[in-house]
C-alpha cells in the first residue's frame, strides 16, 4: 500500500503542523513550500510523501486521514499543534489503505497514532490487536447511542464518533404528497402510479447481479428478523445466525409477493433507480445521503422519511458510523487521547466536521443544532431506529449467500423459505 498519489499540491502529501521554536520532523525532501530556517509557531510545512511503504513522518502526533477530510483535519489539528506546543503530521492515504496499512505499519513500528475510520472495520482492527479502547467517561451521554454501540466491539469502545451514514426513502412530493404510513401504503400508491402512467418504477429499490442485502435489510428487519442475534452486552453473536428465523422467512415469502405484484425487480440497479427518480418517473427510492445532491440538482422536490414497515415492527436501516480511533502502537498515547477526547470531542469541532461532509453527526448537541435542514432530519430520524453494521469478521461470509438468495426469490426460482434456509446453511458453513 502507498500514500495516495493526488494531481493537486495539497493532497497526497504529509502536512507537519508545528508549534514552539523551530520546525523539523521532516520525513522526505522538503518541497518549495518549505523554508530553511523553520516555520513559526503554528505554521505549515509541506514535504512530499516517499515511494514505497507507508514511513511514519516524525511528529509528536502523526494523523491518517483520505483525501476527503485531510483538509479540514489539517486545519483542527493545526489549531492543536499551535495550542499544545506540539509537531502534528496528517499523511493522507486512500480511504481503503488506511485499515489495512494500520495493522501491517503499526507492527512495524511505522503506522500513525490517529485514524479516521469506518465502524465495520472494528472486527479486522480488534483481532490484530491494531486499536486501543478509550473512555469518554462524562462525555459519553453526549453522543447518540446507536453511534457509540457501533463504534463497541465486546462490550469496549475503540473510537469517538462524528458522523452517522444510513439509507431512508427518498420521496417525490410531487407523486407522494404524503409520507406513507406502512409499506402497503407505499406499495398502493406506488402501482397506482404505474398503472396511471404518471410512474415507470414504483419503488427504486436496488438489486443487481449480486443481490442487496444493504438495502433489503430495513424491510427484513420489519419482520423481527435480522442476521445475528446478540449477546448480552449488545455486540452481536457469530454463533447464532438468524436470517432464516421466524422474522426472516416470512420476509422471504414477501419478497415473493412483492415481485410477483411487479413492486420489486430483480434487473433493477442503482443506476437505473436514479435515472427514474431524478427524471419524476418514480415516487419512492431507497437510498443514502450520496444520492441527495443528484436530486436537488434535477430539481427534484425531495422528501426524506424512514422506511416504512412492511412486517410491524421497525425498519432499522444499516448505521454506519465514522469514528476516529486510536492505534495499539501509537508512539504519543496521551498526546493521541487528548486530541481525540478532548480536543475533537466538543460541539465545535464537531460542528466542523458536520460542515464538511453534511452527515448526520452522532454529538447529541451538534444534531440538534443543524436538524433544522429536512434532510438531515429525515436522514437522523431513519438512523436513530437503525442497526449497527456488524463490523464482526463473520459478516464476511454473509453478503454473497444473503444477496443471492434474495435475488433468486425475485426471480421466481424455488420456494422462498427453501432458498433462504439453504443460503442460511451455506453461510454457517463458511463461519464454521
Amino acid at each position: 500500500m502507498r500514500l495516495s498519489k493526488v494531481s493537486t499540491l495539497a493532497a497526497g502529501v504529509t502536512l507537519l503542523l508545528t508549534a514552539g521554536c523551530g520546525g523539523g520532523g521532516e520525513s522526505a525532501a522538503p518541497s518549495a513550500a518549505a523554508t530553511t530556517s523553520g516555520p513559526a509557531p503554528g505554521a505549515t510545512t509541506i514535504v512530499e510523501p516517499t515511494d514505497g511503504p507507508v514511513k511514519r513522518a516524525q511528529a509528536d502526533l502523526v494523523i491518517w486521514a483520505d483525501d476527503t477530510r485531510s483538509p479540514i483535519i489539517q486545519k483542527i489539528a493545526q489549531r492543536f499543534a499551535t495550542e499544545k506546543g506540539v509537531q502534528v503530521a496528517v499523511q493522507q492515504l486512500e480511504f481503503g489503505d488506511i485499515r489495512d496499512n494500520l495493522v501491517t505499519a503499526g507492527q512495524a513500528g511505522e503506522g500513525p497514532d490517529v485514524v479516521i475510520g469506518a465502524h465495520d472495520w472494528l472486527g479486522k482492527l480488534v483481532t490484530n490487536g491494531a486499536v486501543a479502547p478509550i473512555q469518554l467517561g462524562d462525555k459519553t451521554s453526549q453522543f447518540k447511542e446507536v453511534a457509540l454501540k457501533a463504534l463497541s466491539y465486546d462490550g469496549q469502545l475503540y473510537g469517538l464518533p462524528y458522523a452517522i451514514e444510513n439509507i431512508a426513502l427518498f420521496r417525490n412530493t410531487a407523486l407522494a404528497p404524503e409520507a406513507p404510513k406502512d409499506w402497503n401504503a407505499l406499495m398502493d400508491n406506488a402501482l397506482k402510479l404505474v398503472k396511471e402512467k404518471k410512474a415507470t418504477v414504483p419503488l427504486g429499490l436496488q438489486v443487481g447481479p449480486e443481490g442487496d442485502p444493504y438495502h433489503f435489510y430495513p424491510v427484513h428487519t420489519s419482520f423481527g428478523g435480522g442476521i445475528f442475534a446478540t449477546k448480552p452486552d449488545g455486540s452481536y453473536d457469530p454463533a447464532q445466525l438468524t436470517i432464516d428465523d421466524a422474522g426472516g422467512l416470512a420476509f422471504a415469502k414477501a419478497l415473493e409477493s412483492w415481485s410477483k405484484k411487479k413492486l420489486l425487480s430483480a434487473d433493477l440497479t442503482l443506476d437505473i433507480a436514479k435515472e427514474a427518480f431524478n427524471t419524476g418517473k418514480s415516487p419512492y427510492m431507497i437510498t443514502g445521503p450520496w444520492s441527495t445532491e443528484d436530486a436537488q440538482k434535477a430539481g427534484i422536490d425531495l422528501a426524506i422519511d424512514p422506511i416504512p414497515s412492511a412486517g410491524g415492527k421497525p425498519a432499522a436501516p444499516f448505521v454506519g458510523v465514522q469514528g476516529f480511533m486510536i492505534s495499539a502502537n501509537a508512539k504519543n498515547k496521551l498526546v493521541a487521547n487528548d486530541f481525540v477526547v478532548n480536543y475533537l470531542g466538543t460541539p465545535e469541532v464537531m460542528k466542523e466536521l458536520y460542515d464538511t461532509g453534511k452527515r448526520p453527526p452522532a454529538m447529541i448537541s451538534v444534531y440538534d443544532q443543524v436538524k433544522s435542514d429536512p434532510i438531515i432530519a429525515g436522514f437522523g430520524a431513519a438512523g436513530d431506529i437503525g442497526q449497527p453494521l456488524p463490523s464482526i469478521p463473520a459478516m464476511d461470509a454473509v453478503w454473497t449467500e444473503y444477496g443471492h438468495a434474495e435475488r433468486d426469490i425475485l426471480l421466481g426460482k424455488g420456494d422462498p423459505e427453501k432458498l433462504m434456509k439453504q443460503a442460511a446453511e451455506k453461510i454457517r458453513a463458511k463461519i464454521g
